[in-house]
Order: C-alpha cells, then structure tokens, then sequence
C-alpha cells in the first residue's frame, strides 16, 4: 500500500483550506492520497507590521522543511515567494487562479465611493495603501495585520474599530467568505500585487516521480500571467516595503492568444502613481514583464522605489495579505 504524500502548509485557516483544494484535486486527478502536515513559520510567529518582515518569512520553513525530506511538496501563495529560484527547488504547478482582484468589507454594505472623508479602511498592503491615497478621498488608512477573521473582525464584530478593510478577494473566495463582501474592487482603483490569487505547489527538482505526479495541476494561463507580473518584480528589484502592482490578462487577440499586462509603481502616499501596460503572447510573458518593468524605470519609478528602501533583485516579499 502507497504511503500518503506528505504536503506542508501553514497551519491558518486560509492556508489549510487552499492546501486542502491542492490535495483534493491531485487525489482526484491521480488517486494518490495526500496527508497535510503544519509547519509554523517565522511569519506567523511575529506580529510586526507584514512590509516590516523579513524576506520569506511566510516560506522559508517550508522550504526548509522540503530540503529536508520531512515533506513532499508545499503550497504557498504566490505572491509570498522571493522572486529569486531557490535551488534545489521546483515549482510544478500552477492550478486555476482565483480572482486576483481586491474586495471592501465595509459596514452598513458601503462601496469605496460610499465611503465618507475620514472613514477608516484598514490594510495589511503598503500596495494597497499606497492606492487607496492616490485616489484623493481623505480615507485615514490604517496598516492591520493577522488572519482574515481578525480583520473582518475590525469591521464586522462587537468590537470593531474600522468603517471598512481591504483584502484579497481569493482569499475570502476560498474560506467561503465571499458573502460578506460590499465590493469587488475594479483594478483601475486597485491593481492587485503581482500573482496575488495564484497557489504555487513546490517540490524538489530531483523528485522526477513528483515533478511529473503534480504536473497535472498546472493551469499554463494561470502560469503565464504570474510568470509575467513576477518578471515585472524581479525587473523592477522592489523591497519589501515598495507598493508594486500588476495584473496579466490571458485574452484572444487578432492572432491568437495574447497577455495584456497592466503594471503601476505608486508612491506610499499615493502622490506619485505610475500605470502602463503592454500585450504579447504567453510565449513571451517573461520578456513582457521585463519590458514593462524597464518602461516604468525610464519614467522614474526607480525614485518612487528608493523611497522605501530597495531589497535588491530576487529579494521580494509581499507577505501574506490574502
């Protein structure tokens, strides 16, 4: 009789249920069975601010834990891995990505434009900080931390201290929490961070039998739009603390399918805000992040990033704001 396979998770009520689709959907697509292993990680042991965490700290153990043998493949959110490879290490899948949009929890059912002057939005997200000042609306932004009941707590329970937060909306879609949005935020208000929605699933890159089991997962649009939006990143050589957004698009184009990419570099106090795009194909999505990168340089953004300090290239980590 076939063992379990051993998948590392974080032990929060987000990671396990994402952890939980990824073990679902490989038992159902192979037959093999897959047991969930909790590995505590530096992130989740702090409550310092999520911009003032050290790179990985979300990752690391995982990491660690699938060097080591004591797992045989982990899933993360994507957008809490260091654009940097890690050696040793393979990501093999890409499952369908959740939509990557923002949502608003607010009270009384409000949008953002219902929001009065002073009312107070609560974020993990210096992105997300950064765009909620760069829309002018006198919000007081307040920087929160902890998991997504904590925040929705800040709004919705007895002792709620906010008017309204701000969160991945894939995070609440795969806790079953979708109810409680008041709105889904247009990413012309609210660019996501780059492969926010998007579940990356590691393992050892001499693990061929793995590499080969967890290929079935693999969703090649939702690959090419992270490859895209991360080649952005890397390009870019953001901190952890530099508020960078993009969003890839897979759509059908004149000749075929084709990436429309939408990158921004908006300063902390929403002052300064830097939005281009660029299309190519799937093929390309790497070069195209790239270019767009290097366009938002050319308009300055390397001074919009400077401002925040600058981690240097492969150093990124957004943290866990899902």
């Amino acid at each position: 009789m076939t063992a379990p396979l051993r998948l590392g998770t974080r032990g929060s009520a987000l990671a396990m249920a994402q952890s939980g689709h990824v073990a679902e959907a490989l038992t159902k697509a192979t037959g093999r069975e897959v047991e969930l292993v909790e590995v505590l990680t530096a992130g989740d042991r702090s409550s310092a601010p999520v911009h003032r965490l050290g790179v990985g700290v979300f990752v690391s153990a995982l990491r660690d834990a699938l060097t080591a043998g004591t797992i045989d493949f982990a899933v993360h959110s994507y957008k809490d891995l260091p654009t940097a490879d890690a050696p040793g290490l393979h990501i093999a899948a890409v499952p369908p990505r959740q939509d990557p949009r923002d949502a608003l929890v607010a009270r009384d059912g409000r949008t953002l434009a219902e929001l009065p002057p002073g009312a107070r939005v609560g974020t993990g997200a210096l992105r997300r900080i950064a765009q909620l000042h760069a829309l002018g609306m006198q919000l007081e932004v307040t920087p929160i931390r902890g998991n997504v009941d904590t925040r929705l707590g800040r709004v919705l329970g007895p002792d709620a201290d906010l008017d309204a937060v701000v969160l991945a909306r894939a995070g609440l879609a795969r806790l079953d929490r979708t109810d409680v949005i008041t709105e889904t935020l247009d990413p012309m208000l609210m660019l996501p961070a780059p492969a926010q929605g998007a579940l990356a699933v590691e393992c050892r890159i001499d693990d061929q039998d793995m590499v080969e089991l967890l290929a079935v997962l693999d969703h090649a649009p939702s690959r090419a739009a992270v490859i895209a939006e991360r080649a952005l990143l890397a390009t870019l050589e953001a901190g952890c603390s530099a508020p960078v957004a993009a969003y890839g698009e897979l759509a059908e184009g004149e000749t075929g399918e084709e990436i429309y990419l939408r990158g921004a570099v908006i300063s902390p106090d929403g002052t300064r805000d830097l939005r281009l795009s660029r299309t190519g194909t799937p093929a390309d999505a790497a070069e195209i992040g790239k270019a767009l990168a290097a366009e938002l340089l050319e308009l300055g953004a390397d001074s919009i990033l400077g401002q925040e300090g600058h981690a240097g290239p492969g150093t990124q980590q957004f943290g866990s704001t899902e």
